[in-house]
């Protein structure tokens, strides 16, 4: 240590000392200055702005998808339903590679294009940390290989959602209809605030009529999020409404009966309680099964049946339109008895042909020898095709047109569903506006045995059956019978709507009528009467055979020398038990051959399963 020289300067420690006080004085000012001027730019500048941004970081509001209603038969057997399932779906915010997770996730399951391209569209509309879906539908297996992989797929996730079912399959598909993911055009009609949780929609049948029942309301829940969008937690929670219930007027066993009854045959059948308008049947066959459609069909599946031969997509009952054949005579008699053109014995001489005056060509019976003298009941029965020659001719094109029109044939029915379409009632009118032709008699004699120019669908025959088994008041078909409050179980009935009746003058004109129907079947000359053994209930019915081509003057027409898609139409209408209706049938097999022979059986087996009890008897409460 060096001698002589001192250990402390104290001058100039507290020289050193007051410098870093006025430094670390200086620099707090000036950090308190900094605060105090941020702290007023934002809390008195800038207030309402940040007051605006923090409220909407802090709360947000989230749909929540209400339950869509179920669907049952009339007897209460689920028909439609929603059922728990699995889909994998993908958080973004959590995947740092998209592509590279796509790929992986398409190792593992099957992955199509088209998932692939909707999840992109979906994914251009939601928010990122929102999930979207990727696949729908997992089976365990898919579920069990993404739950061991999950380690090495952030942001993949398993949810378990609700998804529609149909249980039965292709035997409703054409009324039930089905629900569809929905899609761009129906995104710009629908009230989004109801639908902002919802991704499915009714495309046809009851699932698109009654969507509004059935979807219920949206519900909401508030939820607290962080600056990212997570939630947080529920602060305030709207429930959803569910959709109501509905009850078919449809009997599952009617439908699968008439399925069983048509075998491979194509066709379609309505049945309807003549005394409420309730469809209790509605078939149309080939069928399609309408789960396929529920989350997107691939493009195979549908190829298939939009170009199959059997046209399975199409609605043979509601869009099907044929020439009604002879069972539309009942009406034309009906309509020479009240405007006093023929009585009910007056007779007419069948030598098997007809022939206008000054006009060579001969409009055929279906008997070539003919049926000898004719009168109302008979011409019924044995449906005589001369005996309808002349009475058109007698009757005209415009009253012919006029009646018919009020049992409703030109016109929609007013079922409960939609796009059904309207057949053809022709007149002179309509011949002259479509095709700029005047009104020939020629065509006035085949629109008379329900041939020419005049088309029907399935459900207008039904429903113009039910017309006649009730004496002419009419009732706009139902297919849905109730609808039920889920909560409370309330059920509302769906009425029917009345139409203007058609009213008669005589009504010993309904009776003769009936009477000549129920001879059909169970006289034994009757076109039907093939269907009246050990039969315990009375059936009134009308057999038709419609023409698919012309043949001409010089030709027969032998079913077994034509193509199966040129040969007739099979059809039959009934109602039963004929004193006191209680079901009317109209069925058509399509290229299926004579009316008595193919397509009464299919009839009879439907009423019997409608109206006879297990041991074969007529059941209680239809005596």
């Amino acid at each position: 240590m060096f001698r002589g020289a001192p250990l402390r300067n104290p001058q100039w420690e507290n020289y050193l000392f007051r410098r870093r006080v006025i430094v670390a004085a200086a620099f707090s000012i000036a950090l308190l200055t900094f605060v105090i001027i941020r702290l007023f730019y934002l809390q008195v500048v800038n207030h309402e702005h940040y007051t605006t941004l923090s409220r909407n970081n802090r709360v947000d509001i989230l749909p929540i998808a209400p339950t869509r209603g179920l669907i049952y038969d009339r007897n209460g057997v689920i028909v439609a339903e929603n059922q728990p399932t699995f889909s994998l779906e993908i958080v973004p915010e959590r995947v740092e590679d998209m592509e590279a997770t796509l790929a992986a996730v398409r190792e593992l399951i099957s992955v199509s294009d088209n998932d692939l391209e909707r999840f992109r569209q979906i994914l251009r509309r939601k928010r990122r940390f929102e999930e979207t879906p990727l696949r729908l539908r997992l089976s365990d297996e898919e579920v069990a290989r993404i739950a061991v992989n999950r380690y090495r797929l952030p942001g993949v996730e398993i949810k378990s959602r609700l998804s529609r079912a149909y249980p039965l399959g292709p035997l409703l598909a054409h009324t039930l209809g089905y629900v569809g993911r929905i899609d761009e055009r129906e995104l710009q009609q629908l009230d989004m605030s109801n639908y902002a949780a919802t991704a499915h929609i009714g495309k046809i049948g009851v699932e698109k009529t009654y969507e509004s029942v059935l979807h219920g309301e949206v519900g909401y829940q508030q939820v607290e999020t962080n600056a990212r969008g997570r939630i947080l937690r529920v602060l305030e929670r709207t429930p959803p409404v569910p959709g109501r219930n509905l009850y078919l007027n449809i009997d599952v066993r009617l439908q699968q009966a008439a399925q069983t009854a048509f075998g491979t045959e194509r066709g379609a059948l309505v049945a309807i309680d003549p005394n409420t308008g309730a469809v209790l049947a509605l078939v149309s066959l080939p069928s399609f099964d309408p789960n396929l459609f529920v989350n997107g069909i691939d493009n195979v599946s549908y190829d298939a049946l939009a170009n199959s031969k059997e046209q399975p997509l199409f609605n043979r009952a509601l869009n099907g339109q044929y020439p009604p054949g002879s069972t539309i005579k009942p009406i034309y008699g009906l309509l020479g008895m009240e405007t006093g053109e023929i009585r009910h014995d007056t007779q007419i001489w069948d030598p098997g042909f007809y022939m206008l005056k000054g006009d060579e060509r001969r409009y055929r019976d279906w008997r070539k020898e003919g049926h000898g003298w004719v009168d109302f009941n008979k011409s019924i029965v044995e449906s005589c095709d001369t005996y309808y020659y002349e009475l058109a001719l007698t009757l005209g094109i415009d009253r012919m047109s006029e009646y018919m029109h009020t049992f409703g044939f030109g016109r929609t029915t007013g079922i409960d569903l939609t796009g059904e379409s309207i057949g053809l009632m022709p007149s002179r009118e309509w011949k002259r506006r479509v095709h700029r032709q005047p009104w020939f008699p020629g065509e006035t004699l085949i629109t008379g045995i329900g041939q020419g120019f005049t088309l029907a669908t399935p459900l207008q025959l039904a429903s113009a059956t039910a017309t006649l088994a009730s004496f002419g008041r009419r009732l706009s078909p139902t297919v849905v019978g109730a609808l039920e409050t889920p909560d409370s179980g309330t059920r509302t009935p769906v009425q029917a709507k009345e139409l203007p009746p058609v009213r008669v003058v005589d009504l010993n004109n309904w009776q003769r009528m009936h009477r000549a129907m129920i001879n059909v079947v169970h006289s034994p000359t009757g076109t039907a009467r093939s269907i009246n053994r050990q039969l315990p209930y009375t059936i009134a019915g009308k057999t038709g055979t419609a023409q698919v081509f012309g043949i001409k003057q010089d030709e027969e027409y032998v079913a077994e020398e034509v193509a199966k898609h040129l040969r007739d139409h099979a059809l039959f209408i009934a109602f039963a038990p004929a004193e006191r209706p209680r079901i009317a049938v109209a069925v058509i097999v399509q290229n299926g051959g004579g009316g008595g022979a193919v397509a009464a059986p299919i009839a009879r087996k439907v009423m019997d399963t409608y109206l006879l009890d297990d041991t074969g008897k007529l059941r209680e409460e239809f005596q």
